[in-house]
């Protein structure tokens, strides 16, 4: 089982091509703003410098593509193979991930003339291949090009914490020279679903998605209710000055020896004075907009406190259809921002919103052939899923069924909920 085909979502494989040179383009275009020092550190174990990440994406068309489906094609530097690869195990030994930002070889300069290297293989590939070839390879193409926006996102998150950290308290990016613009506060309203059964997961015929996403089965939901909005910064800083690190009763067990082991006070980024850390450097924190960077722990006992729960993915997948929630397809603002309008129920851009539902495989699920069997499937046990998209999400790459999923502790995201109850059938 591979990738679905591309054919249908591209008119020709010059279309594919162009994406393909845009997608690579916006990766180099979100480096551009960090200093050669700034793309070789690493902050923590579970973030990767920048510079990893942009030879990590070309080794990924490397490996998976051109050592496939181009007989001509010669490696950059065979020991790029060792030094980029994730955790493929099919593909050998790799570089310990916590040591990343220990590889102050190869250069920044050398990784840029690995990605153009890489770039003039694909293009001459995606143009010149023969049509056996081309069939089977397109999906690959395809499936790098969304493996590539998964680690833009990353390298934003990953910058992030790493700034965060940085006594100067740097900007990534300066603030827009336009103000905000705010909405007078309003009661978020609920969706009353009905329950009964829903179909939840991917449709082949709607454009590409993960292995993880399908296949397309049915489920039965008990009535519920749906928070129209996220929950705020303003609604989670009332949880916090109620005491809601300090009380017990709202945590699940693990979590409150995390919040206790951690020394846990409030969302990573805030600050003193009102004040919140991002990507346009520390700000004074808007109380409408989406609170960001929680553990699923933290969210779950915000739900507590409040008197609801989580909503399961499904519940949200089949709220949102409802809803005909579609996402953005202009890019999304680097900082979570304010709902555009009391009716604006905020479904994707702003933060990644955690579900109650464990990392599990769906009904007849099935890996993909070959290397990329690994791509999702081995990482389903211990982990939560997230639903909808954030703001550092690229254009293009958000769906409806889009499961990202991270362990229940992980705050480095951009990480927020909106809340969900049981209703009486």
């Amino acid at each position: 089982m591979q990738p679905t085909s591309p054919t249908d979502r591209f008119a020709s494989r010059a279309a594919l091509a162009d994406r393909l040179q845009a997608v690579r383009a916006h990766t180099l275009g979100l480096a551009e703003p960090l200093s050669a020092e700034d793309q070789q550190a690493q902050s923590m174990p579970d973030a990767s410098p920048t510079k990893w990440h942009l030879a990590h994406s070309s080794w990924f068309f490397e490996a998976v593509v051109l050592q496939r489906f181009a007989p001509s094609y010669r490696p950059f530097d065979e020991r790029f193979a060792r030094l980029f690869n994730s955790y493929y195990e099919s593909l050998g030994s790799r570089h310990p991930r916590p040591q990343r930002g220990l590889l102050t070889r190869p250069s920044l300069v050398q990784v840029l003339a690995y990605r153009r290297h890489i770039d003039e293989a694909l293009q001459a590939l995606v143009r010149s291949a023969d049509e056996d070839t081309w069939r089977q390879a397109a999906p690959l193409v395809e499936l790098g090009l969304h493996h590539e926006q998964q680690h833009q996102e990353l390298i934003l998150t990953d910058v992030l914490h790493l700034l965060s950290l940085n006594p100067l308290s740097p900007a990534y990016a300066p603030p827009p020279a336009t103000a905000v613009s705010r909405i007078e506060p309003s009661e978020p309203g609920w969706w009353n679903g009905g329950g009964g059964d829903v179909e939840i997961g991917h449709e082949p015929q709607r454009g590409f998605a993960f292995d993880n996403e399908g296949p397309r089965h049915p489920v039965k939901l008990a009535p519920f209710a749906l928070a129209r909005q996220l929950v705020t910064n303003g609604d989670y800083l009332a949880f916090i000055e109620e005491g809601g690190y300090r009380r017990p009763e709202f945590w699940l067990s693990d979590g409150w020896a995390l919040v206790q082991a951690q020394g846990w006070q409030a969302p990573p980024y805030w600050r003193d004075g009102a004040r919140e850390f991002g990507l346009h450097g520390e700000q004074p924190r808007n109380p409408q907009a989406p609170v960001a960077h929680l553990s699923f722990y933290e969210a779950a006992a915000y739900a507590a406190w409040a008197g609801a729960r989580l909503p399961t993915e499904f519940e949200w997948e089949a709220a949102l259809q409802a809803w005909g929630a579609t996402p953005p397809s202009s890019p999304s603002p680097l900082v979570p921002g304010p709902r555009h309008s009391a009716a604006d129920p905020q479904c994707f851009g702003a933060v990644w919103q955690w579900t109650r539902s464990s990392y599990d495989p769906y009904p007849g699920f099935k890996p993909w052939d070959g290397t990329v069997a690994e791509y999702n499937g081995k990482f389903m046990v211990g982990q939560l899923v997230l639903r909808g998209s954030s703001c550092a999400t690229p254009p293009g790459h958000a769906r409806l069924t889009y499961r990202n999923f991270f362990p229940p502790g992980a705050r480095w995201q951009f990480s927020g909920l909106r809340l969900a109850r049981d209703l009486e059938p």
